[in-house]
């Protein structure tokens, strides 16, 4: 059989480098195994970090190191050449992370999956699991069919980093115990950019802020599920502020049965659905001073018929909506702004909108939402208010409406207009008061 003298060479130092590794870092000055392409390094670079536990940080050299599989210690950094120190996956599941451990640091490593996948659950190429304190910083992590970062029941940071080209979700955080994820790239993932999971609702607390993100997609289908910037389901204190969101197949933000969240001042462009989204059994949705340019839909806060409620949407500019969501069919009439239940839309600007402006209710489906001091113009409908039977009441005051193509404010009950003129009608309508609104 023919041996390969460079294998043969690396193998055979293998516990003489541990050995040598284990002895300097005693004296505090642990040594970085060398990069090569060819040979997989994985046993060789986990000696390094085991023999470096002492100093607790282990530095690699720029260059490339093939390996698999690596674990960390609690306490312990592993860094790299930004830019130029480079992890690549030879195998399949995670490539780097951690179970049970605590205070531990990535930085500056590009982390390669090589286009490949497995089977742990959620598995992420850089896999955190039950952790306390993880940061990831400066690092690029890229090429797998797994998330490109996973932590799970993980408290800690990600930031400054750029992710990319992942299967299914970026970032994927699960039962979170406060992460913070600040400043990072995700772009070009097949399912997802964020997602804030909880398997049962509760307290999260994670913050996602500064982030760009950009290019998901909706490999795996559905009708809202994937295809998400950031989505957080079931996670409870979550802020999501100052994000610049971009071509996401469904929404830029979308909220499933969570309370007390937070999204203020992102701009969310090209979103193939609706932009900002707010559905099932929420409560307590803060939507403020966003930026929302091209979607099929602008901001929704719905599902009061599976207890979604009490939202407040305020000083958001949404404009120039599509004609309908080309992933979503069931989505075939654009609107601004929609809410349901126990909601404020107030001092929001809507400007050209193929379908109406602000919506209110839907069927029976409206509690007492409130619509004031709006700028709505260039729409078919300015303001459209539910009086099917059984609705509930709502209050449409000091609008300003312009240039309304068909009608300035109408009744409906579900999609039959009941009232080409709700101003006209309030006698009819006394659940609905409409006053100091002026129409141009």
């Amino acid at each position: 059989m023919k041996i390969d003298r460079r294998r043969f060479i690396a193998a055979s130092l293998i516990p003489v480098l541990s050995g040598s590794l284990m002895m300097r870092a005693a004296f505090g000055q642990p040594v970085a195994p060398r990069p090569d392409a060819g040979v997989d390094l994985t046993e060789t670079l986990q000696a390094a970090i085991d023999g470096a536990r002492d100093t607790g940080h282990l530095e690699l050299p720029a260059g490339q190191f093939a390996t698999r599989g690596l674990r960390l210690p609690s306490g312990f950094m592993l860094s790299g050449v930004p830019g130029s120190t480079r992890l690549v996956h030879l195998g399949s599941d995670p490539l780097l992370g951690a179970e049970g451990e605590a205070d531990i640091v990535l930085a500056g490593l590009s982390i390669d999956g090589s286009g490949a996948g497995g089977e742990l659950w959620h598995g992420g190429l850089v896999h955190f699991a039950d952790c306390e304190n993880v940061t990831i910083r400066d690092c690029v992590v890229s090429n797998t069919a797994l998330n490109a970062i996973t932590l799970m029941g993980t408290s800690g940071r990600v930031e400054n980093c750029r992710v990319s080209d992942s299967a299914y979700t970026g970032l994927f955080i699960y039962n979170a115990a406060g992460v913070f994820v600040d400043g990072n790239t995700i772009s070009d993932c097949g399912n997802g950019g964020v997602r804030v999971w909880r398997g049962e609702a509760g307290a999260d607390g994670t913050i996602i802020s500064g982030n760009r993100i950009s290019g998901i997609d909706w490999t795996d289908g559905g009708n809202g599920q994937n295809g998400n910037g950031i989505n957080i389901f079931r996670a409870d204190e979550v802020i999501v502020s100052g994000n610049h969101i971009s071509d996401c197949a469904f929404s830029a933000v979308r909220l499933n049965a969570t309370n007390n969240t937070q999204i203020t001042g992102n701009t969310c462009l090209a979103s193939a659905e609706v932009a900002v989204f707010s559905e099932f059994s929420f409560t307590g949705s803060v939507i403020a001073n966003n930026i929302i340019d091209g979607a099929a839909a602008g901001i929704s806060m719905t599902n009061f018929n599976d207890g979604g409620r009490l939202a407040v949407c305020t000083g958001n500019i949404v404009r120039n909506l599509y004609a309908r969501s080309e992933t979503n069919p069931d989505l075939d009439t654009p609107y601004g702004i929609a809410a349901e239940a126990d909601a404020v839309i107030s001092d929001n600007l809507i400007e050209n909108v193929p379908g109406t402006g602000i919506s209110a209710g839907w069927g029976p489906y409206l509690r007492d939402v409130t619509i004031s001091g709006n700028l709505v113009r260039d729409v078919d409908i300015g303001i459209a208010v539910s009086v099917a039977e059984g609705a509930g009441a709502a209050s449409v005051t000091d609008n300003t409406i312009i240039g309304a193509r068909q009608h300035a404010m109408i009744g409906s009950a579900w999609w039959d207009m009941i009232s080409n003129d709700l101003a006209g009608e309030t006698g009819r309508f006394p659940q609905v008061v409409v006053e100091g609104n002026r129409v141009s």
